[in-house]
């Protein structure tokens, strides 16, 4: 069920009914010359419709952009802060707490966002305690992408527009992929970009990481819904879902 499309009149109704509401967060960003610059945005939409359908949760319109400063400088790409994005989210999450969702849980599209997201819950734990605030970036995605992977990653964390997230794509979004433009570019990643910030022009020059020309539906499938069964047993597990 989507907010944006109820009605003031009998949007009350449905918030004591689910009492969970769902937020897709994104960015806006260069992801090679096969996927848009709205890829994030699209995967954490088509992700939290998924969710909402198996908790009975209420689909929030998407916070479209995100902290992406190791990309700023590619064509496309709009970079906000940490400090603006978390301001955000509490702002968000405390309005929610006001209107009578016992849940909010962020769906995240983007590995950039997660530290203002986490930085969000810790808030919104002081001002709304009984506001059960949860931070989803495709939890489980690490083991069952080394399982079906037919190359290895480019970076222990990173993942971007590369074999894994163009199958989440061709999954969720097939209608976005160029794929006969999907390049196999595999870039050295020093070492010190874990310990440094490092511009990702340094070492790329399309944002891809990886071999995108591999990517198939079937990976992204056995991903995400592996991630979707996580998600849901972890809302479960605190009794959000009845």
């Amino acid at each position: 069920m989507e907010f944006q499309y109820e009605n003031s009149f009998g949007v009350k109704r449905k918030i004591d009914q689910s009492k969970i509401a769902i937020l897709p967060i994104g960015a806006v960003e260069a992801h090679g010359p096969h996927l848009p610059l709205g890829t994030d945005n699209i995967l954490a939409e088509r992700l939290s419709k998924k969710i909402a359908k198996r908790v009975n949760g209420l689909v929030l319109p998407t916070l479209p952009y995100g902290q992406v400063w190791s990309l700023r400088n590619f064509p496309g790409s709009i970079h906000i802060s940490n400090r603006s994005l978390i301001a955000f989210l509490v702002d968000i999450g405390e309005s929610l707490y006001k209107q009578g969702f016992k849940t909010f849980a962020m769906v995240n599209g983007h590995l950039g966002n997660q530290t203002a997201l986490k930085e969000a819950a810790r808030e919104l734990y002081e001002s709304c305690p009984e506001l059960h605030v949860f931070y989803f970036f495709y939890p489980g995605m690490n083991k069952a992408a080394a399982e079906i992977r037919d190359k290895n990653a480019s970076h222990t964390t990173y993942f971007h527009a590369d074999e894994i997230e163009t199958s989440y794509m061709l999954y969720l979004a097939p209608e976005f992929v160029e794929m006969e433009k999907a390049p196999a570019d595999i870039p050295d990643i020093p070492a010190y970009v874990d310990a440094t910030p490092v511009p990702w022009e340094d070492f790329t020059g399309t944002a891809v990481l990886g071999d995108a020309s591999i990517a198939t539906r079937d990976k992204g499938k056995y991903i995400i819904d592996i991630a979707l069964e996580n998600i849901v047993n972890i809302l479960e597990s605190f009794g959000e879902i009845e």
